[in-house]
C-alpha cells in the first residue's frame, strides 16, 4: 500500500509539473494548435519558451538557440570594456573570445538572480535580424518587463528593421540601452530613437558609417529651438566619418541639449573647424535671432503663470527673470480682502438696533457678525458650508496647494528650457547664453585636430571653473594601431590641459588624456 501510494504521489506530481509548465508556456495543449500566427501566441514572459515557439510559428527555417550568460563580478560589462569602448574592428564580447563572425546563431541573455522572468539583458552577436525576425523580436521583447540593455552587433539591420527595432524599444518599459555598433544602414536613420518620446539613456552607434547627413539629424534630434531630447545621457558614435560638416551638427544639437552627459566622437575625422563649433556652445555663446523670439516667448508663457502685479519689463523689451513669491501675492491677496471687508461692514455698523432690542443685544450681534464675516474673509468655506475647525484645515491645504502648483510651472518651465537660464546676459546689442555646462565627457581622440584646437579647449576648460567638462579625452595612448590627432604628446597646451583636468576630476587618470568612462564613450 505504502509503494502504491508513493507512485501515485509521484504520478500526481508530474502530471502537476507538466500542468505548470504549460500555464507557464501561456498555452494549455488543447488550445496549442488553435495557434496559427505569431499575433494569436501570447507570451509567458520566458524567454526560453517563447522565443523558438514565436520563430517556429513565424517560420524561421534556423532557429538560434538561446545561451544564458552568468554575471561574474570580475566580467567587466559590455558598455565598460575596453575594446567595445573604443570601437574597434575585433569586438569583445563580455568575458567571451574575439570574434567578427557567428558560426552558428545564437540569442545571449542575462538574467538577475537566476530567475526565469528577469532577463535583463539580449545580444545579438554576428547574425542577421531580417524582418521575420524583427517581428518575433517585437512580440518577445515587450513581454520581458525587466529587458534593460537590448545589443545587436552586426546584425545588418536595415531601414525597414530599424524602424521595426524603434518601435518595439518604446513598448519596453524599462529597456535603457541600445547597443547598434557595426550595422550600416543606408538610409541613415539612427536619430529616430531620439525622439521626445524617446526613453533610450545610453546609444551607441559605432562603426556604422555614419556621415554628415546621419549627423545632421542625430544633432537636430538632440535639440532644435522648439524640440529637445530629454533623456538621452550618453551617446557613442566613435569609428564613424561625420568629418567637420557632421560635428558641427551635433555641435548645434548640443546648444540646447541639457540632458546629454557623455559624448563620443573619437576617430570621426573631425578637425579644428568642428572642434571649434564644439568648444563654443560649451562656453559663452549668443543666441540667433530664431533663439531670442523662441525665448521671448517662454517669458511671457511663464509670466501668464502667476499674477501680473509687480512684473515690469527691462530696457530690452523682455519680461525680467524675478517672479513675485508667493508670500508677497498672499500679503497682498490678505490686505484687499481687508479692506473690501471693513467697506461692506461700515454701512451696517451705522444702522440702529431694531425695536424690542437693547443697545448691548445688539451689539452682540453686531459683534458676532462681523467675526463671523472675518472668519470667512480669511478661510473659505467647505463643501458642507460649515466653517467649523475640522473644514478649515483642507481650505488652508487647498490654498498652500495652488500656490505650489504655480511654483512648480514656474520651475518646470526654468529648468526644461536652457533659454530661460537666468545667467543669460545682454553685451553690446547681443544675448549672451552661458553654454552648455550640462556635458561632463567628450572624446575627441583619434581626428585631426592640431595645436589651434588645444588652444581652444584650454581657453574653453579655464572659463568653465568648477562645472562643465570633467573629462575630456584628445588622444590615444593604450591602442598604438590607432590614428592619433596632429599634435605631440609634450605639447605645453595639452599639458596645461591635463592639469587642469586633473584639478577638476582628481580620479580620472591623466597620464595621457586618457578617460575611462563607463557609459562605453572611448578614451
Amino acid at each position: 500500500m505504502k509503494k502504491r501510494s508513493e507512485k501515485v504521489s509521484k504520478e500526481k506530481g508530474s502530471s502537476g509539473f507538466e500542468e505548470e509548465i504549460t500555464k507557464i508556456g501561456g498555452l494549455n495543449l488543447q488550445d496549442k494548435g488553435s495557434v496559427q500566427t505569431t499575433d494569436d501566441y501570447q507570451c509567458s514572459g520566458i524567454l526560453e519558451l517563447d522565443f523558438p515557439e514565436l520563430c517556429a510559428l513565424a517560420g524561421v527555417s534556423e532557429i538560434p538557440t538561446v545561451k544564458l550568460r552568468q554575471p561574474t563580478a570580475a566580467s567587466p560589462s559590455p558598455s565598460t570594456d575596453r575594446g567595445a569602448m573604443e570601437g574597434s574592428p575585433t569586438q569583445i564580447s563580455s568575458g567571451s573570445p574575439v570574434t567578427t563572425w557567428c558560426r552558428e546563431p545564437y540569442l545571449q541573455i542575462e538574467k538577475e538572480n537566476g530567475d526565469s522572468r528577469t532577463v535583463k539583458k539580449v545580444r545579438v552577436s554576428g547574425w542577421m535580424v531580417d524582418e521575420v525576425m524583427a517581428r518575433v523580436l517585437s512580440k518577445i521583447l515587450p513581454s520581458l518587463s525587466n529587458l534593460q540593455s537590448l545589443e545587436m552587433w552586426r546584425a545588418r539591420l536595415t531601414d525597414r528593421t530599424l524602424t521595426s527595432l524603434k518601435n518595439t524599444i518604446t513598448l519596453c518599459s524599462n529597456l535603457r540601452t541600445v547597443i547598434l555598433d557595426g550595422n550600416p544602414i543606408p538610409g541613415q536613420a539612427y536619430y529616430i530613437l531620439l525622439g521626445e518620446d524617446s526613453l533610450v539613456t545610453h546609444l551607441s552607434l559605432r562603426n556604422n558609417r555614419i556621415e554628415e547627413e546621419g549627423a545632421r539629424l542625430i544633432g537636430s534630434a538632440l535639440s532644435t529651438v522648439h524640440s529637445t531630447n530629454r533623456n538621452l545621457l550618453s551617446l557613442n558614435m566613435a569609428f564613424n566619418s561625420i568629418g567637420d560638416a557632421g560635428a558641427i551638427h551635433i555641435a548645434q544639437g548640443l546648444r540646447l541639449n541639457r540632458s546629454l552627459l557623455c559624448l563620443s566622437l573619437a576617430n570621426n575625422h573631425v578637425g579644428d573647424s568642428g572642434a571649434a563649433h564644439l568648444a563654443e556652445v560649451l562656453g559663452p555663446f549668443a543666441l540667433t535671432h530664431e533663439e531670442i523670439v523662441e525665448r521671448r516667448r517662454q517669458l511671457i508663457m511663464r509670466d501668464q503663470l502667476v499674477p501680473s502685479q509687480g512684473v515690469g519689463t527691462d530696457s530690452t523689451g523682455e519680461h525680467p527673470l524675478s517672479i513675485p513669491s508667493n508670500s508677497s501675492i498672499e500679503c497682498n491677496t490678505s490686505k484687499v480682502s481687508k479692506s473690501s471687508s471693513k467697506k461692506k461692514d461700515a454701512p451696517k455698523r451705522d444702522e440702529k438696533p431694531a425695536a424690542g432690542q437693547t443697545g448691548a443685544t445688539a451689539a452682540k450681534k453686531e459683534e458676532h457678525k462681523m467675526t463671523k464675516k472675518a472668519s470667512d474673509t480669511k478661510i473659505a468655506r467647505g463643501r458642507g458650508g460649515k466653517s467649523g475647525g475640522k473644514d478649515k484645515h483642507p481650505s488652508v491645504t487647498e490654498q498652500e496647494e495652488k500656490s505650489s502648483s504655480v511654483q512648480k510651472s514656474e520651475e518646470v518651465v526654468e529648468t526644461l528650457s536652457p533659454l530661460l537660464d537666468p545667467d543669460v546676459r545682454h553685451v553690446e546689442g547681443k544675448v549672451i547664453h552661458p553654454g552648455n555646462t550640462a556635458l561632463i565627457s567628450l572624446n575627441l581622440s583619434g581626428n585631426k585636430l592640431t595645436k589651434q584646437s588645444l588652444h581652444m579647449f584650454l581657453s574653453l576648460v579655464g572659463g568653465q571653473g568648477e562645472g562643465g567638462l570633467l573629462r575630456l579625452s584628445l588622444n590615444v595612448s593604450f591602442l598604438e594601431f590607432l590614428q592619433r590627432n596632429n599634435f605631440p604628446l609634450d605639447c605645453e597646451a595639452f599639458l596645461n590641459i591635463q592639469a587642469m583636468m586633473s584639478l577638476k576630476a582628481p580620479l580620472i587618470k591623466a597620464g595621457s588624456g586618457q578617460v575611462d568612462d563607463e557609459e562605453g564613450q572611448a578614451a
